[in-house]
């Protein structure tokens, strides 16, 4: 099966055959035109994942054929190629509406590289699109993007539930996006055309978040000075979502019970009981059960709210909706930012897919757009990650070196029996060199590049190297080098375009 379909628009025989040679053997499909005419028809004939798109045509230019391109499919991947390279030629080829643009001479392994990041990009802008749409058919739930069986499970248990005017409580990591699955319930629910007020119980103090719920009278406090509504009165008919429940007060505790059972309250201060109909969604990333047994949460309440729980999972335990959220992100942010599109390259997307997340979401929403707004160019590497996550790889790596070069004690499995324990210098010695390696191979033995992630000075990389005895040659099977959002050294770079 081709790695995909290009269509290749230059008046250049020499460079139509040499780049349809070049591309062939690397897998893809390769149809070709001379003209600008004869390219529009050859999109009419079938479907392409990309165009490589001549500058300078006998009878067009191409960046006004790239605007005419633009308007029949939006979703087309097109790279401009000239002999021009320059911030300008950029400028204008973004602007539009290409991916990215090649320069004449090119080297291959560069070319390649860019011509699989813009396919990888095409097929997952349409996996985005697909998904979201098979989403919003199932589920109607536009704003959620995942395809994990977890997510999906707990989107089916939303669905369920939605219509009921059941209680529900969601429980969940921060960042998991509890907020999200409430939105999607009331959103699903016969209240969609009535008020979704959402309440951080955590970020408002004691003393006020009576007065925010209940509504006050004027002259109950000090400076009520006007009577006011509280989120019950607006949220009437409508939905309140709790989130973090777990952080309320006893004596609010006992207050929202009633609400819960009566569906009644009486605002501060005040002698008139006011009747609201109002749904109850809750969120805690504690387990209130726990609370419970501790005494620190009405045990009565607790099973009020917990009429119908959901579980949502987190980041760690999805790693397959990461690329999915990432393009998600990435498009959202180029838009926001003004930017022409952006893709990571194979190593920071391994650096994605293999950290563990424990901010979920919201750490990986923080990530890209970190990433799209420091970045100057479209391809993005580890470099525009936090420290967090390109730290947290290294001490991961150290914990599992150390794991298989300890020797094991007496008596467990595996001990070397009269053997001599090796000493700690040694211990520390073998992790150090096996952790210098591990970057060099990263970067494709780039010593310079090896010493900026390990932040030292080079010359303090290129003394450990030689006092630890590293073979500086490239060996067989390190990484290439090459931008990919898969695992593999050949992977594609991972780009979602505006």
């Amino acid at each position: 099966m081709p790695r995909g379909s290009i269509l290749v628009v230059d008046d250049e025989a020499e460079i139509r055959e040499g780049l349809q040679a070049l591309l062939a053997s690397e897998g893809f499909e390769v149809s070709l035109a001379e003209t600008g005419q004869v390219g529009l028809q050859k999109l009419e004939e079938g479907p392409f994942d990309l165009m490589l798109l001549d500058v300078s045509l006998p009878d067009r230019n191409g960046l006004d054929m790239l605007r005419e391109i633009r308007l029949r499919d939006p979703h087309l991947s097109i790279m401009l190629i000239t002999a021009f390279g320059s911030i300008d030629m950029a400028r204008a080829a973004f602007k539009a509406g290409a991916q990215d643009y090649i320069t004449k001479p090119w080297s291959n392994d560069e070319l390649i590289a860019q011509v699989s990041q813009a396919i990888e990009g095409r097929r997952l802008r349409e996996e985005n699109v697909q998904l979201k749409r098979a989403l919003k058919q199932r589920y109607n739930f536009p704003n959620i993007i995942g395809k994990s069986e977890k997510m999906l499970a707990v989107l089916d248990l939303v669905t369920q539930v939605a219509p009921s005017r059941s209680t529900v409580l969601i429980y969940g990591e921060s960042g998991t996006g509890k907020e999200l699955i409430a939105k999607a319930i009331h959103a699903a629910s016969t209240r969609t055309d009535k008020a979704f007020i959402p309440v951080n119980t955590g970020s408002i103090p004691v003393d006020l978040l009576e007065s925010q719920l209940f509504g006050h009278v004027k002259g109950a406090f000090t400076s009520a000075i006007a009577s006011k509504k509280g989120l019950f009165e607006v949220a009437d008919q409508g939905t309140i979502f709790f989130d973090e429940i777990s952080t309320i007060s006893p004596e609010t505790q006992a207050k929202l019970l009633r609400v819960i059972q009566e569906r009644e309250f009486m605002r501060l201060g005040g002698t008139d009981t006011i009747k609201v109909d109002v749904r109850i969604l809750a969120a805690s990333n504690e387990d209130l059960r726990k609370l419970v047994r501790e005494g620190r949460f009405r045990e009565d309440l607790f099973h009020r709210l917990n009429v119908i729980s959901i579980q949502l999972p987190p980041l760690r335990d999805r790693k397959e909706d990461v690329p999915l959220l990432v393009g998600h992100f990435l498009g959202h942010f180029c838009r926001e930012n003004g930017k022409p599109p952006r893709g990571f390259t194979h190593t920071a997307m391994k650096l994605l897919m293999d950290y563990d997340w424990p901010g979920n979401i919201r750490e990986l929403e923080n990530a890209v757009e970190r990433a799209v707004v420091l970045s100057t160019h479209e391809s993005m590497d580890a470099d525009l990650l936090p420290e967090s996550i390109r730290t947290r790889e290294i001490v991961k790596g150290v914990r599992l070196q150390l794991a298989e070069f300890l020797p094991p004690l007496p008596g467990e499995a595996g001990a070397r029996g009269s053997a001599p324990p090796p000493s700690l210098f040694e211990i520390l010695e073998e992790v150090e060199r096996r952790i210098i390696v591990d970057m060099l191979e990263r970067t494709n033995w780039n010593q310079t590049e090896a010493a900026e992630r390990f932040q030292i000075p080079l010359s303090t990389l290129n003394q450990k190297i030689k006092r630890l005895g590293i073979e500086t040659r490239r060996r067989p099977g390190a990484l290439r080098g090459t931008p990919g959002i898969g695992y593999g050294d050949d992977a594609a770079e991972f780009s979602v375009g505006k």
